[in-house]
C-alpha cells in the first residue's frame, strides 16, 4: 500500500463518526500530504499523533471544489388526465428539459405537491411522467400529496419523507414540513375528501397554521449535523420556507425559530423550497433561502411580508399558460448555490443571488379592491 493511500485511509477512518458520511470521492491534495508528512517528520515517538488537533487546518479536497449541477421540479398539482391535461403537459416539458441537460444534472429534487388532491392516480401519474428523467430522483411531500390518506400512498411510492445524503462534500437534507398539521378534522367528523379539500386552499382558513417541522425532526437534524464541520456546505430542501414570510398562506413553518437555533452553528446553509410558486430570496442569520417556481401556476406575492432581499419576478401574462412557471437548474459552485430559473413564457425573470441582494427592493403591493370596500352594507335579516 502506498504512503498516499495509507494517509487517505487514516483520514477517512477518522471522519467515520456518527452523523458523518465522508464522500467516496474524498482525496488528499499534494499540499495536504506535504503538510501532514512534515508534522510527522518533526514529531518524536511520543508526539506521533500530535497533528490530530490540527485536522481542521489541513486542506482536505472534496469534489465540491468542482462545480456540479442538480435540478428542481415542484408544485405540479396534477389532476388525472381526464380532468386536466394542461398540468400534465407542463410536467412532460419539465422532465424532458431536465433529461436534456448537458452535462447531465447529478440528481433531481422534487419539492412537493406532485398531486392536487392527493389521489392515488394523481401520485402515480407523477411517477409515470417523471420516468423520463433517468438520473437519481429524491422526493419531499407537499400538503396536497398528504392529507387525503395521511401520506399512506406517498410513502408507498417515495419512502421516508425526510432523508439525508452526502454528495461531493455537501450534506443534503430533505425535510417534511407538511405532515404535522393540527387535527382540525376529527372533531368535525370530516371525511378524508373534506379534510383534503380544506388543505387544498391557499389561505388555510380551516386548516390553520399547518406548516411545521416538529420536535422529532428538529432532534433528527441535530443528530445528523452533530459531527458536520460548521464551515462545510449544507443544503436543506423543504416544501415550505423555513422562516416567517406570510403565515396566513402557510408561507412559513410555525417552529421556524427552533429551526434557526439548530442551524445557528453552521456558516453555510442554503434552504431551497417550493410552495410559494414564485421567485423569492431571503437571508436570516447564516441561512440563505431561495423560493422556486411551480410548473402548474404562479401565486401572487403576499400582501405583506415579502422579504426585502427579494426582487420580485415579472408579472405574468394571463393569456400565456407557460408564463410565470417552470423549473430550476442549480449549480453548486464551490460552496455557494447559483440558481437559474427556467421560465417557459418570457425569458426575462429576476434571478436572485447574494450579490444582487443589496440592489433589490420589494415590490409595492396594493390592497385588494375588496379589502378597501369595508363591510357589506346590503340587506340584513
Amino acid at each position: 500500500m502506498s504512503d498516499l493511500e495509507r494517509e487517505r485511509r487514516e483520514i477517512a477512518a477518522a471522519l467515520q463518526q456518527p452523523g458523518v458520511s465522508p464522500d467516496p470521492d474524498l482525496r488528499l491534495t499534494r499540499r495536504t500530504f506535504f503538510h501532514k508528512s512534515c508534522l510527522f517528520g518533526a514529531a518524536t515517538v511520543g508526539q506521533t499523533f500530535a497533528w490530530w488537533p490540527l485536522i481542521n487546518t489541513i486542506d482536505v479536497a472534496y469534489a465540491a471544489e468542482e462545480s456540479f449541477k442538480f435540478a428542481w421540479i415542484s408544485d405540479t398539482h396534477l389532476y388525472p388526465r381526464s380532468v386536466n391535461t394542461r398540468f400534465v403537459d407542463k410536467v412532460v416539458r419539465a422532465a424532458k428539459d431536465v433529461q436534456s441537460m448537458n452535462p447531465p444534472a447529478d440528481f433531481l429534487i422534487f419539492g412537493g405537491d406532485i398531486a392536487q388532491l392527493g389521489k392515488p392516480e394523481e401520485l402515480e401519474l407523477g411517477v409515470e411522467l417523471l420516468k423520463e428523467v433517468k438520473i437519481k430522483k429524491v422526493f419531499i411531500p407537499g400538503e396536497h400529496d398528504w392529507y387525503l390518506d395521511m401520506g399512506k400512498k406517498w410513502g408507498q411510492l417515495f419512502g421516508q419523507p425526510n432523508w439525508t445524503f452526502d454528495h461531493k462534500g455537501v450534506r443534503f437534507i430533505g425535510l417534511d414540513t407538511v405532515s404535522r398539521g393540527p387535527d382540525y378534522w376529527t372533531a368535525r367528523k370530516m371525511s378524508p375528501e373534506e379534510r383534503m379539500d380544506h388543505m387544498a386552499v391557499l389561505d388555510g382558513s380551516v386548516a390553520g397554521p399547518w406548516a411545521g417541522v416538529g420536535r422529532d425532526q428538529l432532534d433528527w437534524m441535530e443528530k445528523i449535523l452533530a459531527n458536520w464541520d460548521p464551515s462545510r456546505p449544507i443544503v436543506i430542501f423543504s416544501h415550505n420556507p423555513l422562516y416567517e414570510y406570510y403565515p396566513p398562506w402557510n408561507f412559513w413553518v410555525r417552529d421556524w425559530r427552533e429551526v434557526q437555533a439548530v442551524l445557528k452553528p453552521f456558516s453555510n446553509v442554503t434552504n431551497i423550497h417550493g410552495h410559494v410558486h414564485q421567485v423569492l430570496y431571503n437571508e436570516i442569520g447564516n441561512m440563505r433561502s431561495i423560493g422556486m417556481l411551480a410548473t402548474s401556476w404562479p401565486w401572487p406575492y403576499a400582501p405583506e411580508g415579502v422579504p426585502k432581499l427579494t426582487k420580485p419576478m415579472i408579472r405574468v401574462d394571463p393569456g400565456d399558460i407557460y408564463d410565470g412557471v417552470g423549473w430550476e437548474k442549480l449549480t453548486m459552485n464551490k460552496d455557494k448555490i447559483e440558481t437559474e430559473y427556467v421560465m417557459w413564457g418570457r425569458k426575462e425573470v429576476f434571478v436572485q443571488s447574494a450579490e444582487d441582494s443589496a440592489l433589490s427592493t420589494p415590490e409595492v403591493l396594493r390592497p385588494r379592491i375588496a379589502d378597501q370596500l369595508g363591510p357589506y352594507e346590503g340587506a340584513k335579516p
